[in-house]
């Protein structure tokens, strides 16, 4: 079975799973609760945009800096308590974050709070203008702000956890297929591109521009899921929190010179706006938009005409509207319930490291050297990659990737540490034992794209070996199964 044809069963799977009980989750009855258990729930928003600018942005090939921040950035908290297990969450408005930030925040957190490292989720949103934490193509972290990062992200978390309070939880999905399209299409019959190792082997092209006639048709599928969770305090109306999830890239559309928080950003705002009691809630109503598995997906549709004339921040409001809307007609729906119970399981999963072999690490070292000797700045993308082959293949042979399956009464979330295909976040979500499930992508660490094996041999950006794409072409199948074991697991 091709990849088309593996993404669309799995559609159609998910399309029956919906109609039939994802909407409206099974009812969890007052005698489901445990004598003396409590429910509780609580949230904080905790600013981490950086102190000094100008900084370090990455998300594209050569590096670039701000000089202000057109809007925060936030690290959301949420803390869960079902009086046996607690769970903290905290989606950070970052492009991505290694795994050292995140263990270090973990560690702080939970020596506050008492929540163990393994029952905590910190995941990235993946703007493409946030400070550069994790050193990708030409950008550099900034130390300074990685440490300024790892501290506030525990902070948030600890502040979360001592407004905790006793709370109803509830949970539903919207839908919105307006605002997302698969970004890899397949070219024509015999058509193939080279890739930046000069070999003629690509069968795809990543955003591949307008009016081409060499391209069919997407490569994928999308996911227009959008998952709330929702929580509110017992004594009346007023709203605790609410964690969305939506697989969307990013939006764009912010100057070069600007922090933002993207479209993740103003989906927050957006629903403190419409949740009733939310604008002036006390303490603070938190929203959070986490990405889904978005590796292969953007905002861009090609097979029409491009809409021109966009002013900045323009098209981020416009997805951000439209999410909002597809999340409030989830959140009406909602069923609340005063206690659900709260299970967690954490894995580590060894992966191999795709690395140069000694002919090709000693071309890219020639080529980038020959470039350095004409600009300290590589321009074309053979340089660019003949770097990353050099910087991959100091990598060790295996890394270790860390896994979590998470149980919110009869609702499952996976996180994964990687750009994620929508492939695979299709596949968790048919065959999960729970329904609803969706994923958070970028959590935990960062291991870069996860192509499925056939998108592999389709080839494209984010199948280059990179920092940014390094892992074994069988990553996914071997993530996914390992999930599914997980999900097994906390559904017992």
């Amino acid at each position: 079975m091709t990849s088309i044809h593996r993404t669309r069963a799995i559609a159609a799977l998910l399309i029956a799973a919906f109609a039939a009980c994802t909407v409206t989750p099974r009812a969890l009855h007052a005698a489901d609760t445990p004598p003396g258990k409590v429910f509780r729930a609580g949230a904080y928003a905790q600013d981490i945009t950086p102190q000094k600018f100008p900084i370090t942005v990455n998300g594209g090939m050569r590096d670039h800096f701000a000089t202000s921040a057109h809007d925060p950035l936030h690290a959301r908290c949420i803390v869960l308590d079902d009086g046996s297990t607690q769970i903290a969450f905290a989606i950070c408005d970052a492009c991505m974050i290694p795994r050292e930030i995140h263990d270090a925040a973990k560690a702080i957190a939970s020596k506050a709070t008492g929540i163990p490292t393994s029952h905590i989720l910190i995941s990235a949103t993946h703007t493409h203008s946030a400070p550069t934490s994790t050193g990708v193509f030409q950008s550099d972290p900034d130390n300074d702000y990685r440490e300024f990062l790892t501290q506030q992200i525990a902070a948030g978390i600890i502040q979360a956890y001592k407004q905790l309070e006793p709370a109803k939880i509830g949970w539903a999905i919207g839908l919105d297929p307006t605002q997302v399209f698969n970004r890899r299409w397949l070219l024509r019959g015999d058509s193939v591109l080279a890739d930046p190792f000069g070999r003629d082997r690509d069968r795809v092209k990543m955003n591949p521009g307008f009016g081409r006639r060499d391209l069919m048709r997407p490569a994928g599928l999308t996911d227009a899921e959008v998952p709330v969770v929702a929580l509110r305090a017992v004594d009346g109306d007023r709203p605790i929190a609410l964690l969305a999830n939506y697989s969307l890239h990013y939006v764009g559309g912010v100057p070069g010179d600007q922090l933002s928080a993207d479209y993740y950003g103003a989906f927050a705002r957006k629903m403190t706006e419409r949740v009733d009691h939310a604008a002036d809630a006390k303490p603070a109503f938190v929203a959070a938009m986490s990405n889904g598995t978005s590796g292969d997906i953007n905002n861009i549709d090609f097979s029409k005409q491009r809409v021109t004339g966009r002013k900045p921040y323009e098209q981020i409001d416009i997805v951000a509207d439209s999410v909002a809307d597809a999340a409030m007609m989830a959140y009406a729906r909602i069923d609340w319930h005063d206690w659900v119970p709260l299970k967690i399981a954490q894995r580590e999963l060894t992966l191999g490291v795709r690395k140069p072999d000694a002919a090709e690490l000693a071309a890219a070292k020639a080529t980038v050297d020959e470039a350095h000797k004409r600009d300290p700045v590589l321009k074309t993308l053979p340089e660019i990659y003949a770097r990353e082959s050099v910087l991959i293949a100091a990598y060790p042979d295996t890394v270790d990737l860390k896994l979590q399956a998470i149980r919110l009464g009869d609702l499952g979330v996976c996180a994964i540490p990687c750009e994620t295909f929508v492939a695979t976040g299709l596949e968790l979500k048919a065959r999960s034992p729970l329904k609803p499930t969706f994923t958070i992508e970028l959590a935990n660490g960062y291991n870069g794209y996860l192509p499925t094996p056939d998108q592999h041999a389709l080839g494209g950006y984010e199948t280059w070996r990179a920092r940014s794409s390094y892992l074994e072409e069988q990553a996914s199948v071997k993530i996914t199964q390992t999930l599914l074991e997980l999900l097994d697991e906390v559904a017992k």
